[in-house]
Protein backbone atom coordinates (compact mmCIF):
# COMPACT_ATOMS: atom_id res chain seq x y z
CA UNK A 1 0.00 0.00 0.00
CA UNK A 2 1.16 3.24 -0.84
CA UNK A 3 2.25 5.63 2.26
CA UNK A 4 0.09 8.81 1.39
CA UNK A 5 -2.91 6.58 0.74
CA UNK A 6 -2.63 4.33 4.10
CA UNK A 7 -6.07 3.22 5.47
CA UNK A 8 -8.09 5.01 2.74
CA UNK A 9 -10.78 2.30 2.09
CA UNK A 10 -12.10 3.07 -1.48
CA UNK A 11 -15.88 2.84 -2.11
CA UNK A 12 -16.80 1.56 -5.73
CA UNK A 13 -20.70 1.84 -6.83
CA UNK A 14 -20.51 0.00 -9.50
CA UNK A 15 -23.27 -2.33 -11.11
CA UNK A 16 -21.22 -3.64 -13.62
CA UNK A 17 -19.31 -6.44 -12.91
CA UNK A 18 -16.83 -6.05 -15.95
CA UNK A 19 -15.87 -2.05 -14.95
CA UNK A 20 -15.71 -3.11 -11.56
CA UNK A 21 -13.30 -5.61 -12.20
CA UNK A 22 -11.12 -3.50 -14.77
CA UNK A 23 -11.25 -0.77 -12.01
CA UNK A 24 -9.81 -2.88 -9.77
CA UNK A 25 -7.02 -4.32 -12.38
CA UNK A 26 -5.90 -0.93 -12.97
CA UNK A 27 -5.56 0.04 -9.55
CA UNK A 28 -3.18 -2.93 -9.47
CA UNK A 29 -1.68 -2.47 -12.01
CA UNK A 30 -0.32 1.28 -11.04
CA UNK A 31 0.44 -0.36 -7.43
CA UNK A 32 -2.33 0.89 -5.22
CA UNK A 33 -3.71 -1.59 -3.19
CA UNK A 34 -6.01 0.08 -0.65
CA UNK A 35 -8.47 -2.05 0.56
CA UNK A 36 -11.91 -1.99 -2.34
CA UNK A 37 -15.32 -2.21 -0.81
CA UNK A 38 -17.71 -2.71 -3.74
CA UNK A 39 -21.51 -1.94 -3.98
CA UNK A 40 -23.72 -3.00 -7.08
CA UNK A 41 -26.59 -0.75 -6.36
CA UNK A 42 -27.22 2.88 -4.69
CA UNK A 43 -29.81 1.49 -1.97
CA UNK A 44 -26.54 -0.71 -0.87
CA UNK A 45 -23.93 1.65 -0.95
CA UNK A 46 -26.58 3.97 0.93
CA UNK A 47 -26.99 1.57 3.33
CA UNK A 48 -23.42 1.47 4.49
CA UNK A 49 -23.07 5.11 4.28
CA UNK A 50 -25.52 5.85 6.42
CA UNK A 51 -24.99 3.06 8.97
CA UNK A 52 -28.87 1.43 8.22
CA UNK A 53 -26.31 -1.33 6.76
CA UNK A 54 -23.82 -3.56 8.44
CA UNK A 55 -20.90 -3.06 8.40
CA UNK A 56 -20.90 0.74 7.76
CA UNK A 57 -18.45 3.65 8.21
CA UNK A 58 -16.12 2.70 10.82
CA UNK A 59 -14.49 5.67 12.89
CA UNK A 60 -10.40 6.03 12.70
CA UNK A 61 -10.56 5.20 8.56
CA UNK A 62 -10.87 7.20 5.78
CA UNK A 63 -12.75 6.46 2.88
CA UNK A 64 -13.09 7.27 -0.90
CA UNK A 65 -16.31 6.76 -3.04
CA UNK A 66 -16.27 6.16 -6.91
CA UNK A 67 -20.02 6.50 -7.56
CA UNK A 68 -21.59 5.51 -10.48
CA UNK A 69 -24.32 7.44 -11.97
CA UNK A 70 -26.83 5.27 -13.84
CA UNK A 71 -27.26 2.34 -11.42
CA UNK A 72 -30.46 0.18 -9.49
CA UNK A 73 -32.30 1.79 -6.47
CA UNK A 74 -30.86 4.78 -6.17
CA UNK A 75 -29.00 6.89 -8.55
CA UNK A 76 -25.41 8.08 -8.16
CA UNK A 77 -26.57 11.60 -8.24
CA UNK A 78 -28.92 10.60 -5.29
CA UNK A 79 -26.42 9.39 -3.23
CA UNK A 80 -23.83 12.35 -4.26
CA UNK A 81 -26.78 14.70 -2.95
CA UNK A 82 -27.29 12.60 0.32
CA UNK A 83 -23.78 12.64 1.53
CA UNK A 84 -22.86 16.20 0.35
CA UNK A 85 -25.94 17.06 2.84
CA UNK A 86 -24.52 14.56 5.49
CA UNK A 87 -22.55 16.29 8.27
CA UNK A 88 -20.74 12.86 9.14
CA UNK A 89 -20.06 12.11 5.27
CA UNK A 90 -19.89 15.54 3.47
CA UNK A 91 -15.77 15.81 3.65
CA UNK A 92 -15.32 12.13 1.76
CA UNK A 93 -13.98 12.47 -1.45
CA UNK A 94 -16.80 11.58 -3.97
CA UNK A 95 -15.27 10.99 -7.82
CA UNK A 96 -18.16 10.40 -9.98
CA UNK A 97 -16.97 7.23 -12.89
CA UNK A 98 -19.96 7.24 -15.69
CA UNK A 99 -20.29 6.42 -18.97
CA UNK A 100 -21.90 9.82 -19.73
CA UNK A 101 -20.16 12.99 -20.48
CA UNK A 102 -23.68 15.16 -20.76
CA UNK A 103 -22.61 18.82 -19.49
CA UNK A 104 -25.95 18.91 -17.74
CA UNK A 105 -25.08 16.31 -15.38
CA UNK A 106 -21.51 16.94 -15.21
CA UNK A 107 -22.39 20.78 -13.79
CA UNK A 108 -25.15 18.87 -11.89
CA UNK A 109 -22.81 16.38 -9.85
CA UNK A 110 -19.85 19.33 -9.34
CA UNK A 111 -22.36 21.40 -7.79
CA UNK A 112 -23.52 18.84 -5.87
CA UNK A 113 -20.09 19.00 -4.34
CA UNK A 114 -18.37 15.68 -5.94
CA UNK A 115 -14.67 16.23 -6.22
CA UNK A 116 -13.88 14.67 -9.85
CA UNK A 117 -15.99 13.48 -12.55
CA UNK A 118 -14.34 10.82 -15.15
CA UNK A 119 -15.65 9.66 -17.91
CA UNK A 120 -15.53 5.92 -18.61
CA UNK A 121 -15.06 5.65 -22.26
CA UNK A 122 -16.24 2.84 -24.21
CA UNK A 123 -12.80 1.81 -25.89
CA UNK A 124 -11.22 -0.76 -23.05
CA UNK A 125 -7.53 1.28 -23.40
CA UNK A 126 -9.50 5.05 -23.09
CA UNK A 127 -11.21 3.45 -19.82
CA UNK A 128 -8.07 1.87 -18.88
CA UNK A 129 -6.27 5.29 -19.19
CA UNK A 130 -8.72 7.22 -16.90
CA UNK A 131 -8.58 4.31 -14.23
CA UNK A 132 -4.36 4.59 -14.42
CA UNK A 133 -4.91 8.11 -13.51
CA UNK A 134 -7.04 8.05 -11.03
CA UNK A 135 -4.52 5.66 -9.54
CA UNK A 136 -2.11 7.93 -9.63
CA UNK A 137 -4.69 10.62 -8.56
CA UNK A 138 -5.54 8.32 -5.11
CA UNK A 139 -1.80 7.67 -4.49
CA UNK A 140 -1.31 11.48 -3.30
CA UNK A 141 -4.89 12.22 -2.15
CA UNK A 142 -4.98 13.11 1.49
CA UNK A 143 -8.17 11.46 2.87
CA UNK A 144 -9.81 12.75 6.50
CA UNK A 145 -10.71 9.94 8.77
CA UNK A 146 -13.76 9.62 9.94
CA UNK A 147 -14.38 10.09 13.73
Amino acid sequence: MNGNSEGVTILMAEDDDGHARLVQERFESVGVYNPIIRFKDGLETWAFLSGSGSPGIESGKGYLLLLDIRMPGLDGMEVLRRVKKDPRLKNMPVIMLTTTDDPKEVSSCYELGCNNYLVKPVEFEKFAEVVKRLGLFLMVVKVDKFK
